[in-house]
């Protein structure tokens, strides 16, 4: 049976971000169903019991947890103790204040970098903790893990319907482009931007650029996640992914053309090429009905059209 999102009342943690704002004008298609928000500011949701007692003041039926604190590399290993801590505070008080509060269904976001750092590809969802992690990221990878099992637990101990997708590397509108804590995608839009104002000859990337990756729209991955919400129901959380990959030479000279930038891409050799490939199996995600619509460089443009009009919010200035 189905989950209906209709007549509703959906809260999306953090709504703002990236995820969260693609969730956010996802649903506003499932109208009349009834869409709950709180800011940061309001409600800390690393705080127990401020997550708890605005539950209960909201009482929202269904909930999606896209709510983390998120960053690149140089981020993760820069304050790992911030990125354990927190993304683990703020797993644990959604899910059982959502439990306590008799929420119907949830689904926790993770991300790909759960996954051990060489494990057999395309990754399937039984990979899960089947050897090391890729060390660059797993602070943040271990408090994902932790909420996948959370959602896990209480449904095996109590009947709750909760369930986990692990997103691929995500873009698009409301990304960050500040350098020192972006992804891949918005630190290579930013450069190639900078260096075309300035009449540059080259921009730079970390390492070989042999290291193969996996994107998705995430106006995409929030229609995969309701999806996920209305038709899946069980234990094992499921891939979210476009089912393809590139290696990052080839993404950043497919940025370059969209931005419009005409010089070279130079490599800094000093720097980290992180895991070598991580392309996740699709085919658990498809045979649930669901397949991505936008292609990788619509999505960019798209992306670097966003970063036009919003540069300065963008950019961390």
């Amino acid at each position: 049976m189905t989950y209906q999102l209709a007549n509703k009342r959906i809260w999306v943690a953090g709504h703002r971000g990236m995820v969260g704002s693609a969730l956010m004008r996802r649903l506003e298609r499932e109208q009349p169903a009834e869409l709950l928000t709180v800011t940061r500011q309001d409600v800390d949701l690393i705080d127990p019991a401020a997550t708890r007692r605005w539950l209960e003041s909201a009482r929202p039926d269904a909930v999606f947890v896209p709510a983390a604190k998120v960053g690149g590399i140089l981020a993760n290993d820069t304050y790992p103790a911030d990125f354990l801590y927190d993304n683990l505070m703020i797993a644990a008080n959604c899910i059982h204040a959502a439990h306590e509060v008799g929420v119907e269904k949830l689904l926790f976001l993770g991300s790909s970098c759960i996954y051990p750092k060489f494990a057999e590809q395309p990754i399937t969802e039984s990979a899960l903790l089947t050897g090391a992690l890729e060390p660059t990221n797993e602070w943040y990878a271990i408090a994902k893990i932790a909420g996948i099992k959370l959602c896990q637990a209480y449904r095996k101990q109590h009947g709750a319907d909760f369930i986990s997708a692990m997103p691929t590397n995500l873009y698009g509108p409301g990304d960050n482009y500040d350098l020192k804590a972006s992804h891949v995608i918005p630190a290579l839009i930013r450069k190639a931007h900078d260096a075309k104002l300035a009449g540059a000859d080259s921009i730079e990337i970390w390492g070989t650029g042999e290291p193969r990756r996996e994107f998705l729209h995430a106006d995409d991955c929030a229609d995969a996640l309701v999806h996920l919400m209305k038709v899946y129901s069980s234990d094992e959380h499921v891939n979210v992914g476009s089912g393809e990959d590139l290696p990052i030479r080839e993404l950043a000279e497919k940025i370059m053309d969209v931005v419009g930038f005409e010089g070279t891409l130079t490599h800094d050799l000093s720097k980290p090429d992180g895991t070598p490939r991580k392309l996740m199996s699709a085919d658990k995600l498809r045979s649930l009905g669901w397949s991505p619509s936008i292609s990788l460089v619509d999505g960019l443009k798209d992306a670097y059209a966003w970063y036009l009009d919003h540069q300065k919010d963008a950019r961390g200035v």
